[in-house]
């Protein structure tokens, strides 16, 4: 059954639920800035949010591009825009799970379970490297569709980051004893709601790259 869908019937289905998705993101940055907005966890939880709002729409318009066989120069707008800002989130990612980090060797939550804090703390920098692999592979190839190394490359940073996003939710909704205290239903909600519409969407993705034919590169993308 699942053979049968066309390239574009999976194209169609990506694009729809990462457009879904970039909403859902921006409506968790705003939530994070009302739910919390006089603390600094609540602003830095807003920043990131918006980023990966801005990154994941740039990445979006660009696979949408590559599925249709397109090549996106370097200049191009959208491609730079993706390469400038994915770094940054990167960075902020890596900052918050660092200070985190720090925080828990010098003591913090001492009564949460050791199993359940390393299962956090790795699943997280799992999911920040392979979201970072996922922006910098497309961009590569996004000027060459018809690379088969990178097309592969994607497709497997792809199938890990759909795996990641499970554990990522799972963790968001479940909380850890003795580091966090029992979220609110809202607060549940937005973020198990976005997290199983992150792990459709990497599935949609990764369908709809799978489904490509081996073609060339088609036409130049208009700027």
């Amino acid at each position: 059954m699942i053979s049968r869908i066309t390239a574009q019937t999976w194209r169609a289905a990506a694009l729809g639920a990462l457009w879904v998705q970039v909403a859902s993101v921006l409506f968790t940055a705003a939530y994070a800035l009302w739910r919390d907005p006089r603390s600094l966890d609540g602003w830095l939880s807003g920043l990131e949010a918006l980023l990966a709002a801005l990154a994941l729409a740039w990445w979006t318009a660009l696979l949408g591009r590559l599925l249709r066989g397109q090549t996106t120069p370097p200049e191009d707008g959208t491609r730079r825009a993706l390469s400038l800002t994915f770094p940054w989130l990167t960075a902020l990612r890596l900052g918050l799970w660092g200070t985190l980090g720090l925080a828990l060797l010098a003591g913090a939550a001492p009564e949460a379970n050791p199993v359940a804090l390393t299962a956090l703390m790795t699943v997280w920098f799992g999911a920040i490297v392979s979201s970072n692999a996922v922006f910098g592979t497309l961009v590569r190839l996004s000027g060459a569709p018809g690379d088969p190394p990178l097309r592969q490359r994607l497709r497997e940073w792809l199938n890990l980051s759909a795996a990641l996003a499970v554990g990522m939710t799972v963790l968001n909704v479940v909380p850890v004893r003795g580091f966090s205290g029992t979220p609110e239903l809202g607060t549940q909600l937005v973020y198990g709601l976005g997290g199983l519409l992150d792990v459709l969407a990497t599935v949609l993705a990764l369908r709809a790259v799978m489904a490509l034919g081996p073609g060339t590169a088609g036409a130049p993308a208009k700027p």
